[in-house]
C-alpha cells in the first residue's frame, strides 16, 4: 500500500509551503488530503483502478492526477517543485514540537540553522538566546521537544502498527502451514507506541512460513529470512519480524513476547516460589514440561486467573488475578455508538447521511456528528443559526432511519474566560454537548484546570473531549491539574473522553484508570473527520482496557434512551437514578 508514502509526500508539500509562507487554504488542503489518504483502510492503488479517487471525500481533481502520477512514475512534479530552494532537513525541523514554520525561518536566516545538528549545537552554545521573539521559555520548549522528537522517532504510532499487523496477518492466515497466528509485544498489550511490529506464528514448516512472509506483497526489503525467523520492512517503513514456534510451545511463547518486561519478572518470581520454571518454551517442574500449549496454562498452573494481554504492565493485575478480582474489560463488541465525529458542516469530509450509514455498517444504534462551533475558525465552525439548520437536517434524516438515531451534538470550544462558545439556549436543543480547548494553550496550570472545571460545571456539558490537548508526535498537552478535573466530572456526572485518534489517544491509560476508580463514566470517540477514520474506535477500546475500564463505565455502551437518559440527568430534567448498563 503507497497510502502512507502519498499522505507523508502531502505533509511534506503542505510543511514546505507553510515554511515559505504561501496561501493558508491551499496550505490546509493538502494537510485534509494528507489526512484522508493516511487514514484509508483501502489500497490507494486499488481505488484508482476501481474507481474514481474523486470519490474519496476530500480528494480534488487536482490532488487525485498527483496521486496517479506518483502511483505511475513513483515521483509527484508538485513536490519536486515546491522543495526547491529548502534543505529537506530544514522542512524535517518542523516535525520537532514546538517549532512551527515562523521560527524555523528565523533560525535559518539568522543562524544558519539548517538540521537537527546545527539546531543542537546552537542550544548547547547559548546562540538562541536574545533573537527576537525566542525567550528563555521558548528555549526550554525547545528543547524539550527535540527531546519528544527523538523518542518518537525510535517508536511507531499504534495507528500505524495495528492495520500493517492485521494486513499482515490476515495474508498469512491463507497460508496452508500455518496453525497460530498473533501479533506479540507492546502492540498486543495496545501501547500507544510500540517498537518493531512482532508477529509470533506456529506451524511445522517455518521454512516456508517464513519464506511467504518475505514475498509478502508490501515488503520492500528483505533483512532475515531463516528457517524460523524473518525480518522485513515494509512499503509503510516499519520493521516486521515473525518468528515461528512449534505448535506445543504457542502460548508459552506468546506469553514470553508479549511482556511486558516487568510483568514477565514478577510472574517468573511467583513461579519461583511455586517450584516450577516458565520460558518461551513452557513451563516447567523440574525438567518435566507441564504446560505451553495454550497462554491460559501458564496462569493457571501458577494459581492464577488469565491475565489480558493489555492488563500486563505490572500495575497490580497480578495480585488481583490471584484474588480473582480482574475487571471484565470493555470489548469492542460493547459499542453502541460514537459521540465524537465531524462532518462536511464543518472540517469533516463526509456528509450527516454518509457517516450515519457508515455506523449503521458498524453495528451501532447512534452516532453524534459534533461538528465544531463558531470561534474555531480554522475548522469552519458552525455559527449559531448554521447549527439550527444542521438540526434541522438531523431531523429530517432521522425520519428516515429504522432503529438508528443520529443525535444532535456539537464540539463546543472552552473559551479563555471558561465559558462556553455557544450560549445555554442553544445547547439546550441538543442532545449531546462534547466540550474541548483548542486555543489558549500557554495560559498557567491554574488558569487552564480554571477554564475546564467552569465548563464542567455548565449544566448542558456532557462530555469533555481530549482532556489534555495532547499529540503523541508534536507536542505533550498544556499544563493541566487532572485530579481536579476527574474530581470536578466525578462531583457533576459529566464523562471524559478518550479520543480514539491514534495521535490523540486522550485521555491515556494512566488518567483512564483514575477517572474509572474516581466514579467518571467515559465516553470512547474516534473524534473521526471521514468514515475511514472511524475503524479507530478499536484503538480507544484498547487504551480502554489498558485503564481497567468495563462496560459500565463506559456511555456509549448505553441504549439509546438510557444514554439520552444520562445526557438529561446533568440539566436537572431526569431525577431517575443513574441508568444501568
Amino acid at each position: 500500500m503507497k497510502n502512507h508514502e502519498i499522505a507523508s509526500l502531502f505533509e511534506r508539500i503542505a510543511d514546505i509551503m507553510e515554511l515559505k509562507g504561501e496561501n493558508t487554504f491551499r496550505i490546509n488542503s493538502y494537510r485534509k488530503a494528507a489526512r484522508v489518504i493516511g487514514d484509508l483502510t483501502e489500497d490507494i492503488e486499488e481505488i484508482a483502478k476501481t474507481q474514481k479517487l474523486t470519490d474519496i471525500p476530500g480528494i480534488g481533481k487536482g490532488t487525485a492526477e498527483k496521486i496517479i502520477e506518483y502511483i505511475n512514475t513513483g515521483k509527484m512534479s508538485k513536490y519536486e517543485e515546491v522543495k526547491k530552494g529548502v534543505s529537506e532537513e530544514t522542512v524535517g525541523l518542523m516535525q520537532i514540537p514546538g517549532l512551527g514554520p515562523k521560527t524555523v525561518s528565523l533560525l535559518s536566516r539568522e543562524l544558519g540553522i539548517v538540521g537537527l545538528r546545527d539546531l543542537e549545537n546552537a542550544l548547547q552554545a547559548g546562540k538562541l538566546k536574545g533573537l527576537f521573539g525566542i525567550g528563555e521559555k521558548k528555549i526550554e520548549n525547545i528543547a524539550k521537544g527535540i527531546e519528544l522528537f527523538k523518542i518518537s522517532q525510535q517508536r511507531i504510532s499504534i495507528g500505524l502498527a495495528y492495520p500493517i499487523v492485521k494486513r499482515i496477518i490476515a495474508e498469512l492466515q491463507r497460508n496452508p502451514h500455518m496453525k497460530d497466528i498473533q501479533a506479540a509485544g507492546s502492540l498486543r498489550r495496545m501501547r500507544e507506541t510500540v517498537g518493531d511490529i512482532d508477529i509470533l506464528v506456529s506451524g511445522a514448516k517455518g521454512a516456508e512460513i517464513v519464506k511467504a512472509f518475505a514475498n509478502m506483497r508490501g515488503v520492500t526489503q528483505v533483512l532475515a529470512a531463516g528457517d524460523t525467523r524473518g525480518s522485513v520492512r515494509v512499503e509503510e517503513g516499519v520493521q516486521v519480524d515473525v518468528r515461528v514456534v512449534c505448535e506445543d510451545d504457542f502460548g508459552s511463547a506468546l506469553q514470553y513476547f508479549t511482556g511486558s518486561k516487568e510483568h514477565n519478572i514478577h510472574l517468573r518470581e511467583i513461579a519461583k516460589k511455586k517450584g516450577f520454571k516458565i520460558n518461551e518454551y513452557g513451563i516447567f517442574k523440574g525438567d518435566k514440561k507441564v504446560g505451553g500449549r495454550f497462554e491460559q496454562e501458564i496462569y493457571r498452573i501458577l494459581g492464577m486467573d488469565w491475565i489480558p494481554p493489555e492488563l500486563r504492565e505490572n500495575r497490580g493485575e497480578i495480585e488481583a488475578a490471584q484474588k480473582g478480582t480482574l475487571p471484565n474489560l470493555i470489548k469492542l463488541s460493547d459499542i453502541k455508538g460514537d459521540l465524537h465525529n465531524h462532518s462536511n458542516w464543518s472540517d469533516g469530509t463526509p456528509t450527516l447521511e454518509e457517516m450515519a450509514v457508515h455506523a449503521m455498517k458498524m453495528g451501532y444504534q447512534c452516532l453524534a456528528v459534533s461538528d465544531h462551533s463558531r470561534s474555531l475558525h480554522v475548522a469552519n465552525g458552525l455559527k449559531e443559526e448554521e447549527l439550527l439548520e444542521e438540526i434541522e437536517e438531523i431531523d429530517r434524516l432521522n425520519k428516515k432511519f429504522n432503529g438508528f438515531t443520529l443525535l444532535k451534538a456539537s464540539e463546543v470550544d472552552i473559551k479563555a474566560d471558561g465559558t462556553l462558545d455557544y450560549p445555554d439556549k442553544l445547547l439546550e436543543k441538543l442532545d449531546v454537548v462534547v466540550a474541548s480547548i483548542h486555543s489558549g494553550f500557554k495560559q498557567g496550570r491554574e488558569k487552564i484546570t480554571e477554564r475546564m472545571v467552569a465548563a464542567i460545571h455548565n449544566h448542558y456539558v456532557n462530555i469533555i473531549a481530549h482532556p489534555t490537548g495532547r499529540l503523541i508526535s508534536k507536542r505533550e498537552g498544556y499544563e493541566i491539574d487532572m485530579d481536579k478535573v476527574i474530581g470536578a466530572c466525578s462531583e457533576t456526572g459529566t464523562a471524559l473522553e478518550i479520543n480514539c485518534y491514534y495521535d490523540r489517544l486522550d485521555l491515556n491509560d494512566i488518567n483512564c484508570r483514575k477517572a474509572k476508580e474516581s466514579g467518571v463514566m467515559i465516553a470512547i470517540s474516534t473524534d473521526a473527520h471521514h468514515v475511514d477514520q472511524m475503524w479507530m474506535m478499536e484503538l480507544g477500546v484498547g487504551i480502554a482496557r489498558r485503564g481497567w475500564v468495563e462496560k459500565k463505565n463506559v456511555i456509549n455502551t448505553l441504549f439509546i434512551d438510557k444514554l439520552k437518559a444520562f445526557c438529561l440527568k446533568k440539566r436537572g430534567r431526569n431525577k431517575r437514578s443513574d441508568p444501568e448498563i
